[in-house]
């Protein structure tokens, strides 16, 4: 199966030369030290808006060849949990192989994950990370999820497979979870409410994220895909996580009226 790219040309360049010139524009100058992260968050907007988010938490990562793409998914078609365990997606810049064994045990481990395609056909979340992590290793192969809403304890579980299937896998992974922050609120309201979702990200405090989220209306909307992705690290011995870089839209738009936030987080 061939997953088709549906968002390029509206939220990325949709000409190759484009995209390529877009992507090495938002990566910060080649030089810097690279950590080993198990995970990332990074934002999934318009590149004209939260590329230099994203681009500065690609370029401070290794890549490697291994990627579970875990996001939100906007569209509400499909299972609640999806994962696309076959086939490829294309992207301007070329095709990226889905990771048949990888989702296979992400899929073993959990009956909370589904195989499913139809959630991945029109959602944007994952697809637009595709651009940065191709330009940076084109050997990647990925594990495409999405997810709709869960309560933490199944997060928790979700997030405890998928680290015992990155264990099983025995190979260099990364998790990328595909998440903007706060959406449609004053710029001042925005960063206020972002400000005590990120602190829990980086206190890798799953529940409290969900808890925070949920109590203070703050509309992050891969808090779901984040809380698993934090579970998932810690049984991973993930131990720290900091903030790269963090902005809203109202630093492109002007408009400070409506904004939505963005934030860069590696956890590792």
């Amino acid at each position: 199966m061939i997953r088709r790219a549906c968002v390029a040309g509206q939220f990325y360049p949709g000409n190759s030369m484009a995209l390529e010139k877009a992507v090495q524009g938002y990566l910060l100058p080649e030089g810097g030290k690279k950590e080993k992260a198990t995970a990332v968050i990074v934002p999934h907007a318009g590149y004209m808006y939260s590329g230099h988010v994203a681009g500065a938490v690609y370029s401070s990562v290794e890549i490697p060849d291994n990627i579970v793409l875990i996001g939100p998914n906007h569209t509400g078609l499909g299972e609640r949990a999806a994962v696309m365990d076959r086939g490829s997606w294309e992207t301007p810049l070329g095709s990226v192989n889905i990771n048949q064994g990888l989702a296979g045990l992400v899929l073993e481990n959990c009956k909370l994950f589904t195989i499913d395609a139809i959630a991945h056909m029109r959602e944007h979340s994952l697809e637009v990370q595709l651009p940065f992590l191709y330009h940076l290793n084109k050997n990647i192969s990925i594990v495409p999820i999405t997810v709709m809403h869960w309560e933490f304890r199944e997060c928790a579980i979700m997030g405890k497979a998928l680290a015992k299937a990155l264990t099983e896998f025995k190979k260099d992974a990364l998790i990328v979870v595909s998440s903007d922050m706060n959406h449609y609120e004053s710029d001042p309201v925005t960063r206020k409410k972002d400000k005590l979702a990120i602190e829990k990200a980086l206190a890798l405090d799953a529940k409290g994220l969900l808890d925070i989220t949920s109590s203070k209306d703050i509309t992050m909307c891969g808090v779901i895909p984040a809380a698993i992705a934090i579970a998932a690290s810690k049984e991973l011995k993930a131990a720290n996580a900091r903030l790269v870089k963090y902005a809203t839209s109202g630093e492109t738009s002007n408009d400070y009226d409506q904004v939505v936030g963005y934030a860069g987080i590696i956890i590792n």
